[in-house]
């Protein structure tokens, strides 16, 4: 495993509050940068990677559990890192699901300090039709996105890079990383986005 300092900045960060809707999330007061992608794609585990904390977001066996928008406040940024809830793969009843999905749709909407998205994907099945529905709603917004091909180390290294050009043939603009929460791959060039993003260096 690749012995990587976390950036001194997203290693402060702490947890700020939980809101079941958009209505209950606290007041717009600084940028935010928020991480989705399908239930089953890391969320948790590079959220705890890239701040160097193995329990800020929880970690489940069982994908689907984030059920709320979780605000984690990265001090002397002024801005926060915001957990959506994971979506397509939860074991959940569909009106529940449908429940969530309208809270995370109006989020996405409306939050007018949402600043940047982080789109988590698995390397092995990018770019579905639920990760595609989600950069619209980032295009939509003209809001800059992320996109960070989790799990890296399940395939080989041409593996990934082809995994990672197809979908840079998709979008173009984005930056798009191969990352591994088990051998760190990707997380100085993913730190230095987010970083730059609340900071407004961009």
């Amino acid at each position: 495993m690749r012995d990587i300092e976390v950036d001194p900045r997203l290693a402060k960060t702490k947890f700020f509050v939980s809101a079941p809707t958009l209505s209950q999330c606290p007041p717009e007061c600084g940028p935010e940068i928020g991480f989705c992608g399908r239930s089953n794609a890391g969320k948790s585990s590079a959220l705890n990677t890239l701040t160097g904390q193995k329990r800020l977001a929880k970690v489940s066996k069982t994908p689907g559990r984030t059920q709320l928008i979780n605000f984690f406040e990265v001090p002397g940024t002024g801005g926060f890192l915001v957990d959506l809830p994971g979506y397509g793969f939860a074991k959940v009843p569909g009106a529940i699901k449908k429940e969530w999905q309208r809270h995370l749709d109006k989020f996405l909407t409306e939050r007018r300090t949402l600043t940047g998205l982080v789109l988590l994907m698995d390397v092995r099945h990018p770019m579905t039709e639920l990760d595609q529905q989600m950069l619209s709603f980032a295009d939509h917004r003209e809001m800059e996105t992320l996109l960070l091909l989790t799990k890296s180390d399940k395939l080989s290294r041409n593996q990934a890079a082809k995994s990672r050009l197809s979908v840079k043939k998709q979008r173009p603009n984005s930056l798009i990383l191969n990352f591994s929460s088990f051998d760190k791959t990707g997380i100085r060039a993913a730190s230095a986005w987010i970083t730059d993003h609340l900071s407004g260096h961009v």
